[in-house]
């Protein structure tokens, strides 16, 4: 939790990040509660002290999820970006999971090719769809 502050105002710096951002759910308390049921399968990534990267891992016991994941485009293209999921997914993998999924927004042309190089494949087969239980989640 020491490095909310500063992977949250990562998340709201970057243009279209923050659309996926949800006010409860990624709040402190929204997230202090994932954390505390995925306490070894999330990660940042560090440089001179200053976090660049992050990313959200966690599962339901059958599928693992990844979410939140981005590095600073000052440090992308330098292997950070498949270190965090690569982290992600052998932390997923240590806990007994083995599949997982995550969601990106179809208009994220450099975060989709970036999974599909990491072997992320799409599923068009499925039509994702939501449900917000809390109005105050927006």
């Amino acid at each position: 939790m020491a490095d909310y502050p500063a992977l949250f105002d990562l998340w709201n710096s970057l243009p279209g990040f923050s659309k996926g951002l949800r006010s409860l759910d990624d709040s402190e308390e929204g997230i202090a509660k994932f954390l505390r049921r995925n306490p070894n399968t999330c990660f940042v990534a560090e440089e001179d002290g200053k976090i660049i990267g992050g990313i959200l891992a966690g599962h339901d016991g059958r599928r693992g999820y990844i979410y939140h994941a981005l590095v600073h485009p000052n440090f992308q293209r330098k292997g950070i970006g498949k270190l965090l999921a690569d982290s992600a997914c052998e932390a997923l993998k240590a806990e007994g999971i083995t599949k997982a999924g995550m969601l990106v927004f179809a208009t994220n042309e450099q975060g989709n090719a970036f999974w599909e190089s990491q072997g992320w494949q799409t599923r068009p087969d499925l039509t994702y769809r939501n449900k917000t239980l809390n109005e105050k989640n927006t």
